[in-house]
């Protein structure tokens, strides 16, 4: 199956096309494609921004302040029709941005939660991918990132920066998150906000306060883009990963794990500082420990197979024991 999918050959002169006997899943994709929108955004420093969003409500789009914070003005293209923002909301620390577009003429698409999500749920993208063509890209969820009353989806959907703020839908043509941010290094590392931020903007429970279409003020940044002693604990072990700091990461992961006792992520990273650290019988058991925690969380299953063909090899590694997690502490 490929890759990713285009549809801009399906949305012809303001109507959805579909060829003949067209498949439901196929009819809904083509639909929720209607209410993905291409953002133009000219910049205050003379630059042009493009990039995605998606309807939420009548008039009313959501998309990544990232792509509309230095605007000066901001256009939406559906079908074809070039209609203008005439205000926006921001939620800077969550990178949305929702814009309220009078001429707006396209349905809300229906929205989910990210609680029903599981690791190894397909999902799929929609965006105008770099910046031209609407897309769909196929692809599972990975990581599920507990962040503010939230849980940031990590998939293997691929999109570039031209799709930020299109939508990622569940099986069932719900949205479940908005296309923000990747990180270098891997396939799998593909970000979404959490579907229950914008909810929250839509219901008012964080009130969102419309403004005319100008550059937002202030130095507030998404968390994502902050220095990394600031990002959330997945973002900073990711980091520390990279660039092998090891003995950090091995005291993050302990400090996590005794502030979210019942997460199977911290678990999972003090395993993988502790393989590095060929401290190979803590590692296992720090894997099982994420098990335990998550049966679904492949990635620690994988390193758990990978101790075991180690073993095989002859290098020691004590079976797993999921009553030790609490006194799996390490060492500075």
């Amino acid at each position: 199956m490929n890759r990713s999918l285009c549809l801009s050959t399906l949305l012809v002169m303001g109507q959805v096309w579909l060829p003949a006997q067209a498949s439901p899943e196929r009819e809904a994709l083509v639909m929720l494609g209607s209410s993905v929108l291409r953002v133009e955004a000219p910049q205050a420093n003379g630059g042009y921004s493009l990039g995605s969003a998606v309807v939420v409500g009548p008039q009313t789009a959501v998309t990544n302040c990232h792509v509309t914070r230095n605007a000066v003005e901001i256009f939406v293209i559906h079908r074809g029709v070039r209609s203008t923002a005439s205000a926006q909301a921001d939620d800077l620390q969550h990178d949305l941005c929702m814009l309220r577009v009078p001429d707006l003429e396209s349905p809300a698409v229906p929205m989910g939660t990210t609680s029903g999500l599981s690791v190894g749920q397909p999902v799929t993208a929609i965006g105008f991918t770099g910046g031209i063509g609407i897309q769909s890209s196929e692809g599972h969820v990975v990581g599920l990132h507990r962040y503010d009353n939230g849980r940031v989806i990590q998939s293997t959907n691929w999109f570039s920066s031209g799709a930020s703020g299109g939508g990622l839908f569940d099986d069932k043509g719900y949205l479940v998150g908005i296309l923000t941010f990747r990180l270098r290094g891997g396939e799998a590392h593909y970000f979404a906000a959490p579907v229950e931020w914008i909810q929250r903007m839509v219901a008012g429970r964080e009130p969102a306060a419309f403004k005319p279409v100008a550059p937002l003020v202030g130095n507030a940044v998404p968390y994502w883009q902050t220095a990394p002693a600031l990002q959330p604990p997945f973002l900073r072990a990711a980091y520390l990963e990279q660039i092998n700091r090891w003995g950090e990461l091995e005291s993050m992961a302990n400090d996590w794990s005794r502030n979210d006792p019942d997460n199977a992520q911290p678990w999972f990273w003090l395993g993988a500082a502790l393989e590095r650290r060929d401290r190979l019988d803590e590692a296992r058991r720090a894997f099982a420990c994420s098990l335990s925690l998550d049966p679904s969380y492949e990635a620690a299953r994988v390193r758990m197979a990978a101790l075991a063909l180690r073993a095989g090899a002859g290098e020691p590694v004590a079976a797993p024991s999921t009553t030790t997690c609490p006194t799996v502490t390490g060492r500075p």
